[in-house]
């Protein structure tokens, strides 16, 4: 009873208490954004190490795929921004010498330099650039990228893509599972046709009837590829049972620890994801921030970086006989590959060195009264559901003894006497005639002698 009521809730159909939801979320996400302020700018160019301060969070507010604006952003605000120049120049590395130097005094006429500070908006979603206008004007092909360049430039006021998804009222073994992103079954992103499979849901919904050998699978548009995480405790969240998922230490892992992130190169050190060929081929990098859970060698050389699981790991809570998720983090940083370049002045001596820029938090939790009306129905329901049917066997059992004890009670008590043989045959006479009063009903009032061997 109970699994029929609970597949009947979760599949995406009209009449069940999760289409809502998954019509439209209605639990409240947070993305917040870190930005990594280069405190040291001159001593960089001049070959020293990198000292970063974080910033923020700079908190945007609004559905799972597009985000409102709330009053915690201050466009006013800025940060040390090296993507432009930075980004172009490593771009520029094998072009010919005589090209690198025509970019030299273009960005010296433009005043462009390595380091310039931008407000958190014009970093996030972009800003227009002088110099790489006239790039795209002359040159169309130079740079994959047009009109304002921004790290969230093409997710600004847009979705995420347009997922189609199976319902799960035909086959209920594929509820959820993504049969097709934008009209495409696999992304050409990768080098490896397993990189650019598109698995799982679409990171709102699971199967339901999950167990601990289970795993959350689901695609990201944000990271351009499929993740999967493993399951690591039992939980609660506001009385209701969870399970937690988090990333395993091979996410991000590259090539040579684990082989089958091989289609993700090329690689540097462990712990980071190049995912150049899908930021206009910009040398970006994709990890967990403070390059938490990767190659040491990494934070060592950035000062100011503290990775540590509280602050920078991910984690979804998910009520495993629903796969419908109570309490989700995730968090991802993006860096920058950078050094100098021979024949690009503005480099300077910059040693290279994978460079922080943001890292972002997708954050929600369910409350209110989605939170009540699915503890109701989908949590305590079925409990009570479970436990009635052992109440209602009992008065049943019950039900069933209260006549069979009635008839019992009802029958002729029968008296049972012993006689000694050595007696004669008028002590029988006498006992069988005084067997006989005793099973006659006494005169009321009167009172029965206790028989004595």
């Amino acid at each position: 009873m109970v699994t029929v009521t609970t597949e009947e809730n979760v599949r995406i159909d009209p009449s069940s208490l999760s289409f809502s939801m998954w019509k439209e979320i209605p639990i409240p996400f947070y993305f917040s954004a870190y930005f990594f302020d280069i405190v040291n700018p001159n001593e960089i160019l001049q070959g020293e190490k990198p000292q970063v301060r974080q910033r923020g969070p700079y908190v945007y507010r609004g559905g799972k795929s597009k985000a409102r604006a709330v009053n915690r952003l201050t466009p006013g605000h800025s940060a040390s921004c090296i993507l432009a120049l930075q980004g172009a120049s490593v771009m520029m590395e094998d072009k010919p010498m005589s090209l690198k130097l025509i970019m030299t005094l273009l960005f010296t006429t433009f005043n462009e330099r390595a380091f310039m500070n931008r407000t958190v908006g014009e970093i996030m979603w972009g800003y227009e650039d002088p110099l790489m206008q006239l790039i795209n004007k002359y040159f169309p092909n130079m740079f994959p990228f047009k009109g304002k360049f921004g790290l969230f430039a093409e997710f600004n006021n847009s979705d995420s893509g347009l997922f189609t998804v199976f319902t799960g009222i035909k086959n209920f073994s594929r509820i959820h599972l993504v049969d097709k992103w934008n009209g495409v079954s696999k992304v050409n992103y990768w080098h490896s046709d397993q990189c650019n499979m598109i698995n799982g849901t679409s990171g709102q919904m699971w199967a339901p009837f999950m167990t601990p050998e289970s795993s959350l699978e689901f695609y990201s548009p944000e990271a351009c590829r499929s993740m999967k995480l493993i399951y690591e405790e039992e939980g609660t969240f506001e009385g209701i049972p969870t399970y937690r998922f988090k990333a395993p230490n091979t996410l991000f892992a590259n090539g040579t620890v684990y082989p089958p992130n091989e289609g993700f190169c090329p690689c540097l050190e462990s712990g980071i994801q190049n995912v150049s060929t899908c930021r206009f081929n910009a040398p970006l990098f994709l990890s967990h921030p403070h390059f938490y859970n990767a190659d040491p060698v990494l934070a060592e050389a950035v000062l100011g970086l503290n990775p540590n699981e509280k602050d920078h790991s991910l984690f979804l809570d998910i009520h495993p006989v629903t796969g419908i998720p109570m309490n989700c983090s995730v968090k991802l940083q993006l860096s920058l590959y950078v050094k100098a370049i021979r024949g690009i002045g503005q480099t300077g001596q910059i040693k290279p060195v994978v460079l922080p820029l943001l890292w972002f938090e997708e954050r929600g939790a369910m409350e209110g009264q989605t939170l009540e009306t699915f503890y109701t129905q989908l949590v305590l329901m079925p409990k009570v559901l479970h436990y009635a049917q052992y109440v209602l066997l009992a008065v049943g059992c019950v039900l069933l003894l209260i006549p069979i004890i009635y008839q019992i009670r009802s029958q002729e008590r029968c008296y049972l006497f012993w006689s000694s043989s050595k007696k004669g045959s008028k002590d029988k006479e006498a006992m069988q005639a005084y067997s006989e009063s005793l099973m006659t009903s006494a005169p009321k009032g009167t009172v029965l002698q206790e028989a004595r061997l």
